[in-house]
C-alpha cells in the first residue's frame, strides 16, 4: 500500500484552469456594511435637589410680664362696727369704742400742711418701727370764728380732711391698717385713732 504524501496537496495547473473557468461569471460579493452600534439612550438630566423654602421665622414669644407686687390695701376709716379685711371683729369693735391702749400721741395743732404731712410721716414710721399698735393723731376740729381765711392752706379743718388721704399714700399705707375718729375723751372729731399693721420680723 502506497504511503500518503505529507502536507496539503498543491492544485495542479489543470485544476487551476478549471477553477478559473468555473468562477469566470462569478462576482465578488460586497462586504456588508457594518451597522453602527446602537447609541445608548441619553440619560435624563440629573434633577437638582430643590432647595427647601425657608420657613417663616416665628416672632419670639413675648417676654414674661412680671406683675408688680400688689400695694398694701389702703387704711379703712372705721365709722361704725364694720368688718375690716385683715382685722378680726373683736379688734375692730375695740378700736371703734376707743378701748385699745394708745401707745403714742401726735398733736398737729398750728402746723401748716407741708409741716403737718412731714411730721405725720415721721411719727407713723417711727411708731411702726417701734412695734406700736394703736396711736392717736390730733388735728383739731378746724372750727373758727370771724371772717374766712384768704388762703386755702389756712382754711378750717384742712388737716382733718387731709389726714385720711395722707395715711392712704405710700409709704404710710404700708404701715396703717385702719383709722377711726376718736371718742370725746380722746379729742372727739378733732382726733383719730390710727391702728398700725403688725410688722413682720
Amino acid at each position: 500500500m502506497a504511503a500518503k504524501p505529507e502536507g496539503p496537496r498543491r492544485p495542479s495547473v489543470d485544476d487551476m484552469a478549471l477553477f478559473e473557468r468555473a468562477m469566470r461569471d462569478a462576482r465578488r460579493l460586497e462586504r456588508e456594511r457594518r451597522q453602527p452600534r446602537p447609541q445608548a439612550e441619553p440619560r435624563p438630566p440629573a434633577l437638582r435637589p430643590q432647595r427647601e423654602k425657608p420657613k417663616p421665622r416665628l416672632a419670639p414669644p413675648p417676654a414674661a410680664v412680671t406683675t408688680p407686687p400688689e400695694p398694701a390695701a389702703p387704711p379703712y376709716v372705721v365709722e361704725r362696727r364694720v368688718s375690716v379685711p385683715g382685722l378680726d371683729r373683736r379688734t375692730t369693735e375695740r378700736l371703734a369704742r376707743g378701748q385699745l391702749p394708745i401707745e403714742a400721741r401726735l398733736d398737729l395743732h398750728g402746723h401748716r400742711q407741708a409741716d403737718a404731712h412731714q411730721a405725720l410721716a415721721a411719727f407713723i414710721l417711727a411708731s411702726a418701727s417701734a412695734g406700736r399698735r394703736c396711736v392717736l393723731v390730733v388735728t383739731g376740729k378746724g372750727q373758727t370764728s370771724g371772717a374766712a381765711p384768704l388762703m386755702a392752706e389756712a382754711a378750717p379743718g384742712v388737716l382733718k380732711r387731709n389726714l385720711p388721704r395722707w395715711l392712704s399714700q405710700p409709704p404710710l399705707a404700708e404701715k396703717v391698717l385702719a383709722i377711726r375718729p376718736a371718742l370725746p375723751q380722746h379729742g372727739g372729731e378733732g382726733a383719730f385713732y390710727v391702728l398700725l399693721r403688725r410688722q413682720r420680723r
